[in-house]
């Protein structure tokens, strides 16, 4: 088949919302049930430092899509048509920050359905809603169910609202991540043989409203119960929301992974993926097929029920800390990567753009994905040093997360917040917890690496925060 289509593979583009680096098996799990997933880590190469581009889900979508850091591009937090903007919701007035693409930006999927490609995108979108950035927009043939929703407005289960993705015409209480699973089989099944595709899987789940089936539930119930995982005293009270309109609520951490739902909302979407990866075997293209899975932010663990918990990581979505960014990374392709490997090399997400774009043959486009390296050299068992990686979130998160950057240099992490201009300097091969802050001991270190992120922060043209006087961040 890899003949027929001049030795490009099929590309399968996984990617889950809120998933976190330890919601899965073979990251260590020992509450979530995930044989698919790691089944597919077993057969290909896991990653064990990769990160998000942001601590919340639209500017790292944007970010895989253009190659290009969020700030480069101007989306720097999660879209919402519901009217926010840029309140000050504690000694800082977030930044201004875009609500879609710009344009002009030639996406992965536009590279790729230049160079033949069947391009399809089956989930959720996020990146942009008004016609004109949605996915049809940007390089994807077909588009089945990406607008510019978050997440469901009201369940998983039809009749559910999400614009794009009628849940009226469907069974009542069909599940919407099986259904888009279904969907996407049905692309793969009707798919034109003699050309390459390339499928954009991006399911909603395992975002809130967190739902699943009962039976689901009630298994995951009586797991807990036979562990004797207390679920009183799971969440941990911490410090009270920074933000000025959560002033009056506490930071809920949850310490051990035992919350019936998610597990079985994680189960569900595990058995989603393999029906996907069973699909690939039936049709006969698995050996042909270059399968990427991961997740846009860590794991959702400090608030709006704090379902997970990404200990030994600190924190969760919406922070600069490991949890908030730090998020699972398998790569599958038979025949090119070798299985059940392990790359402990720190990447992130612009690095997926070039990576696809040379597995499948076709040019680089260096002044596009600007911030990306690709990633083949590991895929290979060859070294690569990817150099610094860098983060910008000048916005309060609705998780407790305050507006900062950050940098990682080999094993090492600098945070600068905002507020106060307070630097967290971590070594994180001895420390990946972030619990002693070596600021004070190595300022040196801190200094240096202070001036390396401010330099990156103004070659990307990063907005800060602005204080409630109108004076931005120095």
């Amino acid at each position: 088949m890899l003949a027929q289509m001049g030795g490009r593979p099929n590309i399968v583009f996984l990617l889950l919302d809120d998933y976190g680096w330890r919601d899965t098996g073979c990251y260590g799990s020992t509450f979530y049930e995930t044989p698919c997933l790691d089944r597919l880590a077993a057969s290909g190469l896991l990653f064990t430092d990769n990160y998000a581009a942001c601590p919340v889900c639209s500017p790292t979508r944007a970010s895989l899509l253009t190659g290009k850091y969020p700030p480069r591009l101007g989306v720097t937090d999660w879209i919402d048509w519901g009217g926010r903007m840029h309140p000050c919701r504690g000694v800082l007035v977030d930044a201004p920050y875009r609500k879609g693409l710009p344009d002009g930006e030639a996406t992965i999927a536009d590279a790729l359905r230049a160079g033949g490609y069947q391009t399809w995108h089956v989930g959720k979108w996020h990146a942009g809603g008004p016609p004109g950035h949605l996915p049809q927009d940007h390089g994807f043939d077909v588009n089945v169910g990406g607008s510019e929703a978050g997440s469901p407005r009201s369940s998983y289960f039809a009749p559910w609202k999400l614009p794009g993705l009628p849940g009226d015409d469907v069974p009542p209480g069909t599940d919407l991540t099986d259904h888009l699973t279904d969907r996407a089989i049905e692309l793969l099944r009707g798919r034109d043989a003699s050309r390459p595709f390339f499928l954009n899987l991006w399911h909603y789940a395992v975002h809130t409203p967190i739902e699943a089936r009962p039976e689901l539930v009630r298994k995951y119930e009586l797991k807990a119960q036979r562990l004797k995982l207390d679920q009183a005293t799971a969440l941990v009270p911490g410090e009270r929301f920074p933000t000025a309109h959560k002033a009056h609520l506490c930071v809920q951490r949850r310490v051990v992974q035992s919350h019936p739902t998610y597990a079985a909302m994680v189960e569900n979407t595990d058995r989603n993926i393999g029906r996907l990866l069973d699909a690939l075997d039936a049709a006969g293209v698995a050996d042909d097929t270059l399968v990427v899975f991961t997740s846009d932010n860590g794991g959702l663990s400090t608030s709006e029920g704090s379902p997970t918990c990404n200990l030994p990581l600190s924190q969760g979505k919406g922070w600069m800390h490991e949890g908030g960014t730090r998020t699972p990374l398998i790569v599958r392709w038979p025949g090119r990567v070798r299985p059940a490997t392990v790359c402990r090399e720190p990447v992130t997400s612009p690095d997926l753009y070039p990576t696809l774009l040379e597995a499948a043959g076709l040019p680089l486009r260096p002044s596009q994905h600007a911030d990306g390296v690709s990633l083949l050299p590991l895929l290979r068992g060859e070294a690569l040093r990817r150099g610094p990686l860098f983060w910008h979130y000048p916005h309060y998160g609705n998780q407790g997360g305050t507006p900062g950057a950050a940098v990682r240099d080999g094993d090492w992490k600098l945070i600068r917040f905002f507020e106060d201009e307070r630097l967290e300097l971590y070594n994180l091969a001895a420390d990946p917890g972030e619990t002693r802050n070596c600021a004070g001991a190595e300022p040196a270190r801190a200094a240096a690496m202070r001036q390396r992120l401010d330099a990156w922060l103004q070659d990307v043209g990063a907005v800060l925060p602005q204080r409630a006087g109108g004076d931005r961040a120095p």
